[in-house]
């Protein structure tokens, strides 16, 4: 019951609710990275963000009906443009407009960077989650198993290994120390179980009863319910505000 009264409220928001703020910020070299800022609907004893990466072809625009209900639930929302991207629902991506580098997705790791920079010394977060759609779900994973990234968890919506053996999620999961949520579609599950299997935190994966869809969509799926729940489970175990 008690998860049902928390997951009212997500239901019962409208559909599309445009960003707070739109923020600028450079990247690690210099490039300008465009963010939306959500800001938390809730005090908080310690302050929370959630850093959004799009998935694919994508952009910031990938989470204007997802952060605003992370918003509504008492977590500060930032969802960037990386530089690999394209465009969502009508959102276009401004950072990849100034050097798109296509599909070599390895590329966006200091756009990544850079706004976990930001969050920390810029928005204050004392506690930062990285939430990632496809490519970027996989590129979180290994961000967060590098010792000199300072994280405190990971969401990761459908990560494989996309980048050609250039760089393999599954070598850098034994290193993650941090919470970690895994879900994709139903039909995706093989795609990201020896990554699961490899990390030795604490961690929670999700497989839909439904078919879901692929990334962060997931919440916006004829599924969405299941996907909702999940996630409000994990972030109440290991992130709760208080």
């Amino acid at each position: 019951m008690r998860l049902l009264f928390l997951l009212l409220p997500i239901l019962l928001l409208p559909t599309a609710v445009l960003a707070e703020k739109e923020l600028m910020f450079p990247s690690e070299d210099g490039v300008v990275i465009v963010a939306d800022f959500y800001a938390s609907k809730k005090p908080a004893t310690e302050k929370t963000l959630i850093i959004l990466f799009h998935q694919a072809g994508s952009s910031r625009g990938e989470y204007r009906k997802i952060a605003p209900r992370l918003a509504q639930l008492g977590y500060d929302a930032l969802a960037i443009d990386q530089r690999s991207g394209k465009i969502f629902d009508g959102v276009e991506n401004k950072t990849a407009i100034q050097v798109n580098v296509g599909y070599n997705h390895i590329k966006a790791l200091p756009d990544m960077r850079a706004a976990i920079n930001y969050g920390r010394k810029v928005l204050g977060a004392e506690r930062i989650i990285l939430w990632g759609s496809s490519y970027s779900a996989s590129l979180s994973l290994v961000l967060a198993g590098q010792q000199s990234i300072d994280v405190d968890g990971v969401l990761s919506f459908s990560p494989g290994e996309y980048f050609r053996g250039k760089l393999f999620v599954k070598k850098a999961a034994p290193n993650i120390s941090v919470p970690v949520f895994i879900t994709s579609a139903r039909s995706e599950q093989k795609q990201w179980q020896t990554i699961f299997n490899n990390i030795s935190a604490a961690k929670t994966g999700f497989v839909p009863k439904g078919a879901g869809k692929h990334g962060s969509s997931a919440l916006l799926s004829q599924d969405s319910g299941e996907y909702w729940q999940a996630v409000l489970l994990f972030m109440n175990k290991h992130f709760s505000i208080d």
